[in-house]
């Protein structure tokens, strides 16, 4: 298989510009949530947002540079790191949302994980089920 065929995994340098974004955006805004507001409903909601921009801006070049490593033979494009990374930032939301009613446990925060790596794991199948080669025959 030539690299037009199978592009490569994108590199961790090519992520960080917009892992950089997101991070200090999202880091701006829970600093200046936390410090200016008081918890009601809208800054609540600001806060989630805040944290899930935050999150997936430290999460982006961990998935980068997880998927370079870990999975040579079928690489992923810019968006899917992007919705790997988007993972990460909704885990920690719901994680803070079950600190919020404190029933957040070590049990819930594993079931959590192992969720959403299964919807993870079943959204690349069906990718890889859709993936048709170029300039192939077809049957």
């Amino acid at each position: 298989m030539s690299d037009t065929e199978n592009p490569p995994t994108p590199s961790v340098a090519s992520v960080l510009p917009g892992a950089f974004l997101l991070t200090l955006t999202g880091g701006g805004g829970l600093f200046w949530v936390v410090t200016h507001t008081l918890p009601t409903v809208w800054p609540r909601w600001l806060f989630f947002f805040c944290l899930t921009l935050a999150s997936t801006g430290i999460a982006l070049p961990f998935a980068a540079l997880l998927n370079r490593r870990f999975s040579p033979r079928s690489p992923v494009t810019h968006g899917i790191l992007l919705r790997q990374a988007f993972w990460f930032g909704i885990y920690m939301d719901a994680a803070a949302w079950l600190q919020l009613g404190r029933v957040l446990t070590t049990s819930i925060l594993l079931l959590l994980a192992v969720g959403l790596g299964v919807i993870e794991y079943l959204l690349r199948l069906r990718e890889r089920a859709r993936w048709k080669p170029r300039g192939g025959r077809r049957p």
